[in-house]
């Protein structure tokens, strides 16, 4: 099997043994993080009403893309430090939506590198993870 397809595989193993103990309220939604290679996407996500309440991306060319249109993260800069910017963005959205506090899902991602940024960000906006 194709070591690339096997990685893959183990994620979403990983991921669905984290599902199965964590749910999103209207309250306190879910906070899904997926990245590839040049993207970063994050949700907030209600898993009752089963809706995405605030989402965000982050494109490697710099420009990012907020449900809303909510500004822009700057083109220079590391991947990390763009996905930093991201979770502040998004917390400062979410602050608006009413929520303040979240469950974090990394995907069956490693808690590293930009899903730790991600999650650094929403911290530094004022969400409780």
């Amino acid at each position: 099997m194709n070591i690339n397809k096997n990685k893959k595989l183990h994620r979403i193993s990983r991921h669905k043994r984290v599902r199965a103990n964590i749910m999103g309220t209207k309250e306190r939604p879910r906070v899904s993080v997926f990245k590839s290679n040049r993207h970063v996407f994050v949700q907030f996500i209600d898993d009752n009403s089963r809706q995405t309440v605030v989402s965000g991306k982050v494109v490697s060319s710099g420009k990012s893309k907020i449900k809303g249109g909510y500004g822009s993260v700057p083109s220079k800069g590391s991947k990390t430090e763009k996905a930093m910017k991201i979770g502040e963005m998004l917390a400062e959205k979410a602050k608006e939506a009413g929520i303040k506090e979240v469950i974090f899902d990394r995907g069956g991602f490693k808690y590293h590198g930009r899903i730790k940024a991600v999650a650094d960000g929403l911290r530094k906006g004022g969400i409780k993870l």
